[in-house]
């Protein structure tokens, strides 16, 4: 992308699309690994349950967080979009897309984290609500690894505008379309060969890695001259 086709406005849009990207590994990793993984165990629903009612002020947050990630990943899109629009613009409208068809599977996620905490809190009037609860908290997993193939199909499409634009280094390109593989074959193995993907879940530390180096090029974007 040559700096005359940029847009007058390229390094406050570059540096704004960094922020809601911080925001997103922030509240996404917060709220996965820091705030809900503590609480969840798939294999067990009675003490799954009663860490959940134990700290429901915890769980909520993980939903807050979730909910915060979701609006920045709509904005994330239509900056990006707006960013390279002038260089591919299909292209650019197609990673659109995809990120938005990721962030309301995010929302629509969530009700499933909803649905588990409502069955949770009237648990005395359900018959074996804990058992329920975790069918729940297992349906917002796959729903969340059910977006990662739209997000997968989207960073392989940033990879390749990235690596095409001549306002960042090609190695940028090159680590989000590997991000994308990444969240492909894990989503993947989710569905088709579950057995298989707590051996794979490593290779995400890839995509952290990839995201954040992107992040932080956007972020660090200055006006040509």
């Amino acid at each position: 992308m040559a700096d005359a086709e940029l847009t007058p406005d390229f390094a406050r849009q570059a540096r704004l699309a960094g922020l809601l990207y911080l925001i997103i590994i922030v509240t996404g990793l917060g709220a996965e690994l820091g705030l809900r993984a503590p609480l969840i165990d798939l294999g067990d629903a009675e003490a799954t349950a009663a860490a959940i009612l134990g700290s429901p002020g915890q769980f909520r947050l993980a939903i807050g967080a979730d909910i915060v990630m979701a609006l920045s990943h709509a904005g994330l899109a239509i900056l990006l979009y707006m960013i390279f629009r002038t260089l591919a613009p299909g292209l650019a409208l197609s990673a659109m897309v995809f990120r938005l068809i990721q962030t309301v599977l995010i929302a629509a996620s969530l009700m499933a984290l909803l649905t588990a905490w409502l069955l949770l809190s009237r648990a005395e009037d359900l018959a074996d609500a804990p058992t329920l609860a975790l069918v729940f908290l297992d349906l917002h997993a796959h729903g969340d690894d059910l977006g990662l193939v739209f997000f997968g199909v989207n960073s392989l499409i940033m990879g390749l505008l990235v690596w095409r634009s001549d306002r960042f280094a090609k190695a940028f390109g090159a680590g989000l379309a590997l991000a994308g593989l990444v969240y492909l074959i894990g989503s993947g193995l989710r569905f088709f060969a579950p057995d298989l993907s707590s051996a794979f879940m490593p290779a995400y530390g890839l995509t952290i890695l990839a995201e954040t180096a992107f992040c932080l090029s956007l972020l660090l974007q200055r006006s040509p001259g």
